[in-house]
């Protein structure tokens, strides 16, 4: 994975994600429900990682396997078989409703993570909530962006241990997001290809 290092917001990083988006829709046609922007990347204004997140939609775990097939078909790297977000507490500890095929760009494209995910399952919400309760609390955005920014500066050459640290102060976010999320009203966005 190599050295974690956060930079500033760069405002191509939406672009980038609609011609990924594009290639993707061409990929797997009616398998993807939604393509989503999400992770840091998709949030305006902040700090993070050059690698663009990118979640796919999915009807169920059939699709999900087919997707993840297609994808490689088409030069993508699957990283686990079928894995699975880790459990957040005090949500469902069904191991179904945290299934995913993680997978990486194809050889000499830009780095991206993307993640398939079945609808309306706790972790695809989870990605989609997270990313715009960020949005709608800017001030939430920056005390996160320091939390990566402190833990990259000690955790520079161990990705993995960064990204298991990282993860606690994401469900902290997601949990402050689940009680918001009732007195907005939110709801994921109607489109197959969301971006602000």
């Amino acid at each position: 994975m190599g050295d974690v290092v956060i930079r500033e917001y760069d405002p191509g990083w939406p672009a980038a994600f609609r011609d990924l988006a594009g290639g993707l829709r061409a990929t797997l046609s009616d398998i993807a429900l939604r393509i989503d922007h999400i992770g840091s990347t998709s949030v305006p204004g902040l700090a993070s990682k050059d690698v663009i997140d990118v979640q796919v939609s999915v009807a169920d775990d059939v699709a999900l396997g087919t997707a993840a097939s297609s994808l490689e078909a088409h030069g993508w790297s699957r990283e686990m078989d079928l894995g699975s977000d880790h459990h957040v507490a005090g949500t469902s500890t069904d191991e179904r409703d945290w299934r995913k095929a993680v997978l990486t760009e194809p050889p000499g494209h830009r780095r991206v993570n993307l993640h398939v995910r079945v609808e309306g399952r706790p972790n695809q919400r989870y990605a989609l909530l997270f990313r715009d309760y960020l949005r709608a609390h800017p001030t939430s955005a920056q005390a996160y962006e320091t939390l990566k920014r402190q833990l990259a500066a000690l955790l520079r050459h161990d990705s993995d241990r960064y990204a298991d640290v990282k993860e606690a102060g994401c469900d902290l976010i997601y949990l402050a997001a689940e009680e918001w999320a009732p007195t907005v009203g939110w709801r994921p966005e109607p489109l197959t290809t969301s971006e602000p």
